[in-house]
């Protein structure tokens, strides 16, 4: 009696348990047509190098918050990040190290894809959480102007506020100067750091307060150390 060749068979076998397992795991693998995929869909998966799941890979993103030290701001600026799809992975409080507006820096790390990031970003600035830092993101370039004028008058804290609200800027650092008292004249080094190509637009910010508040400024000083 001659011998069959059963391997064939085998094979086949094969590749059918292969291709109905498949949807089980989820698909992903690299196929071809000996696994009962044809190449031409094989290739159409691969138009891009991962498949166009890249994006909706959440990775691990870090923004540096400034807050109020006042009860319930924490768990205020949480929630735009829970609520836009942001998985918390840990918080560092620094309560002993306080902004030159005496509010306290938080760094919040959690995991995000890159859509859902952008929108964390956008949810924290509308519900008036200032944001020093987002991801690789931070405040780039450093200028350093002078105002000069009553400046504990016109509420100096007030000034740095509404410096700060400004989306292009942020208050690194402040010297307030007033060696004739506070009620006359004194004057203020301010370090202002502001986000790659909007200098300018963080210097206008500041010169339209001075001519609101009546304050001198001399802008913008480079080659100083603040």
């Amino acid at each position: 009696m001659p011998n069959r060749d059963h391997s064939g068979d085998g094979d086949r076998r094969n590749a059918t348990r292969r291709a109905a397992d498949r949807p089980r795991r989820g698909g992903g693998g690299v196929s071809d047509a000996r696994d009962g995929v044809p190449e031409e869909a094989a290739d159409d998966e691969d138009a891009t190098p991962d498949g166009g799941r890249a994006s909706a890979t959440p990775s691990t993103h870090t923004v540096r918050l400034e807050l109020a030290d006042e009860p319930g701001q924490l768990l205020a600026a949480l929630h735009p990040i829970a609520d836009n799809g942001g998985n918390l992975l840990s918080i560092y409080h620094e309560r002993g190290n306080k902004t030159p507006r005496g509010r306290i820096p938080v760094e919040v790390d959690f995991e995000a894809t890159p859509e859902r990031f952008e929108g964390i970003v956008e949810a924290l600035r509308t519900e008036g959480v200032n944001v020093m830092q987002a991801g690789t993101e931070r405040y780039a370039e450093e200028v350093t102007i002078l105002l000069f004028g009553h400046l504990i008058d016109t509420d100096l804290s007030d000034t740095l506020s509404r410096i700060e609200a400004c989306e292009s800027a942020s208050v690194a650092d402040v010297s307030l100067a007033a060696p004739q008292g506070t009620e006359e004249a004194s004057s203020a080094r301010l370090r202002l750091e502001a986000r790659a190509g909007e200098t300018e637009a963080a210097v206008a910010a500041v010169r339209e307060l001075a001519d609101e508040k009546d304050l001198r400024l001399v802008e913008p000083l480079t080659g100083v150390e603040a």
